[in-house]
């Protein structure tokens, strides 16, 4: 499942492309996804321009010229191509070489060269339409924590919220009321970069690995991004662009491999947690 990086790629991909463009037409070819596609999806989002794209955790939000926003979440195969005088612009997390029409759930006509396609194999992924007003009080968004690139996600915040808190620190960071889009992926980075054991309580968190643990959540969020997303299975943005942040990774899929921090030497080892893979140094995240 695409985490907060690879959906704030598509965000940005999509700014470039839709912002200010009149969505003439919608065409539902298969309204069965996770949630069945609302028939006035089509009434109130049909002629109307696109004003914004926003993210909130790993939702997108399209927000419309009538004060109305499509909420839109990629699911586990969810997939955006734009197709522009017959070329296709990837934009979404595992994107496949080969596009196969038949998982093509719907389509927004721009105009006759312009066309946006929402693509599914396991239709885990949905569309809603809601007013601007009422987004933030919708079932998907209102018990959803902190964005962690926010101002809001703090060391302050972190030291109010975590102090009854039994869970470990893996679990806290992918715990969507706690903190909001961070998944598997990621929360193997940071903690490694904080070298923090993925078993520790969060409630056993000194107040300066709290504070270093905020500053390396934003670190490794905003390097991703930068680098365009993790490539897990193709992934790449609206140019085509692959994502790049594999290369990065420090312990995440590394197991065997040797610690990447200068003068530790550890092992990386793997470990289930919630039944999610973890990853972690044996040496310097032994605490």
């Amino acid at each position: 499942m695409p985490e907060l990086p690879e959906v704030e790629v598509v965000r940005r991909s999509l700014q470039k492309f839709i912002i200010g463009k009149k969505i003439k037409k919608i065409e539902i070819l298969n309204k069965n996804l996770r949630y069945k596609i609302d028939k006035k999806l089509k009434k109130v989002a049909e002629n109307q321009k696109v004003v914004s794209t926003k993210r909130k955790s790993k939702y997108l939000l399209i927000e419309l010229s009538n004060k109305h926003t499509i909420l839109l979440h990629l699911g586990m195969t969810g997939k955006i191509f734009i197709l522009k005088n017959n070329k296709v612009f990837k934009t979404s997390f595992y994107y496949e070489k080969l596009f196969y029409e038949k998982h093509n759930h719907f389509i927004f006509n721009f105009n006759k060269s312009e066309i946006l396609i929402y693509n599914d194999v396991r239709k885990f992924g949905f569309i809603k339409i809601f007013k601007t007003k009422n987004v933030k009080t919708c079932s998907h968004i209102k018990n959803l924590g902190p964005d962690p690139l926010s101002e809001q996600f703090n060391s302050e915040y972190m030291k109010r919220t975590i102090p009854k808190i039994k869970k470990n620190i893996k679990n806290f960071l992918m715990d969507q009321k706690y903190v909001s889009g961070i998944g598997n992926i990621y929360a193997n980075e940071i903690i490694h970069l904080s070298t923090i054991s993925p078993r520790k309580k969060v409630y056993n968190l000194s107040a300066k690995k709290i504070s270093l643990l905020v500053k390396n959540v934003k670190k490794i969020l905003k390097e991703a991004i930068r680098f365009g997303g993790s490539s897990i299975k193709d992934f790449r943005g609206i140019g085509g662009d692959k994502g790049n942040f594999q290369q990065k990774f420090r312990v995440y899929n590394r197991e065997g491999c040797t610690c990447k921090k200068k003068a530790c030497g550890g092992l990386i080892k793997k470990i289930y947690i919630s039944n999610r893979s973890s990853f972690f140094c044996s040496i310097c995240q032994n605490n």
